[in-house]
């Protein structure tokens, strides 16, 4: 299925010039690793893993980021704060999806009218696909017209702060997932945002995405080094160097990192469906499903909670790690080499926890009971996204919140 896919296959287009990697792997598929170090240590020779306090002192790297004069009064905040709107886009090309498209729109449209019942929906469009998305989603979601390529406003979107109270975009400058797939269009999305929205916009100085930045809004980062300390997306940056970069954008003053997985999916291992923090203050732990094989993703679970096992919070307060387990592959009602079936792709609304449903519906009620029993307040509502899924992505993949209230 969805042969033609580019979008977040573990195929990759060799139309960019890169070499083809091992299909079966996630695109959004578990961080971590199968246990090595990435090659690329962080300033003063400690080690590649694990976590680190140090902050962006002068004369540093971080010379392009945005001043670091107004870090301590920006705050990265948790996903559970209220949201004043939630951004999506609507899939728009062919040679993206192939004949998969019609399907992952279906999945979108249904997926921007359940979130739409708790805040209020934006809906990226091509123009010339604005009436299309807008009759699909119905009058309760908002349609504008921004150009994009794919669906996936998790990475594309400016990664939203408050910076001195007021809400700010950070633009971590997109590039197709390190030039993957075509993106000349998703690599204006962030500042089309920033300029329609008139809200200050800041330089990272970095390239990133958001599905690789995950915050407890309390000045802890989680992220793995894979799809950051890399090369096709920063070139010649050691992870201290980038680090640096994270908290001066961000404001945060912990970074956790895992090692993470360098081409076997074409994020790299973001940690979004690996590692949640969740409101309860625990991290939720993305978990293979038991008796099967290992393989680079359950090792990298297992890496990551090594990690996790000794690290602490900002506050200095240690973690908290629960498992999330995935369900069994056999009973799923999805298909495909990238299909992403971890249930930590989940998205907090104001109001509700939108978890992904996967068709086994032993794993998908214990995925429900364990998301209901760290977001207490919120309903937990099943969501089926086997079309998304397919794609390599899911839920959180496919939305952005905005911090705000009306």
């Amino acid at each position: 299925m969805y042969q033609r896919t580019i979008s977040r296959r573990a195929a990759l287009t060799s139309a960019l010039g890169i070499g083809a990697v091992a299909l079966g792997a996630t695109a959004c598929g578990s961080g971590g690793s199968e246990g090595g170090e990435t090659g690329s240590s962080p300033a003063g020779g400690s080690s590649a893993t694990g976590t680190s306090t140090a902050g962006a002192g002068a004369g540093s790297a971080a010379g392009t980021a945005a001043s670091s004069a107004a870090a301590p009064t920006r705050v990265f905040g948790a996903e559970w704060d209220h949201h004043i709107r939630t951004f999506m886009a609507w899939p728009a090309s062919d040679a993206i999806w192939g004949d998969g498209l019609p399907a992952v729109q279906a999945d979108i449209a249904n997926l921007a009218r359940v979130v739409s019942g708790y805040e209020h929906v934006v809906l990226l469009a091509r123009p010339d696909q604005r009436s299309t998305a807008q009759n699909a989603v119905g009058s309760g979601v908002e349609v504008i017209p921004i150009p994009v390529d794919d669906l996936w406003i998790r990475d594309t979107a400016p990664v939203f702060v408050q910076d001195s109270g007021k809400t700010a975009g950070v633009n971590f400058h997109f590039n197709g997932w390190g030039n993957k797939q075509q993106h000349a269009l998703d690599a204006g999305v962030a500042a089309a945002i920033i300029q329609k929205y008139q809200i200050p916009g800041i330089d990272s100085g970095m390239v990133a995405e958001g599905g690789a930045l995950e915050t407890d809004g309390k000045g802890t980062l989680m992220a793995t080094e894979s799809s950051l300390v890399n090369d096709n997306r920063n070139p010649g940056k050691s992870r201290q160097q980038i680090e640096d970069l994270l908290k001066t954008a961000l404001g945060v003053t912990k970074v956790i990192w895992f090692t993470g997985v360098k081409g076997q999916d074409i994020t790299d291992a973001h940690v979004d469906c690996l590692a949640r923090f969740a409101a309860s203050g625990a991290v939720l732990l993305d978990k293979a499903f038991p008796g099967l094989p290992p393989d680079v993703w359950s090792q990298a679970s297992d890496q990551a909670r090594s990690v996790l096992a000794t690290a602490t919070d900002a506050a200095g307060k240690k973690l908290q790690v629960v498992d999330l387990p995935q369900p069994d592959p056999d009973k799923i009602t999805g298909k495909g080499d990238a299909f992403v079936s971890s249930y930590a792709n989940f998205f907090v609304a104001n109001g509700a926890v939108i978890m992904p449903k996967f068709g086994d519906a032993d794993a998908d009620d214990q995925a429900g009971s364990i998301l209901a029993e760290h977001f207490p307040g919120r309903k937990v509502v099943p969501v089926a996204i086997d079309a998304i899924a397919a794609g390599g992505g899911g839920i959180h993949c496919a939305t952005h919140d905005m911090p705000g209230t009306a």
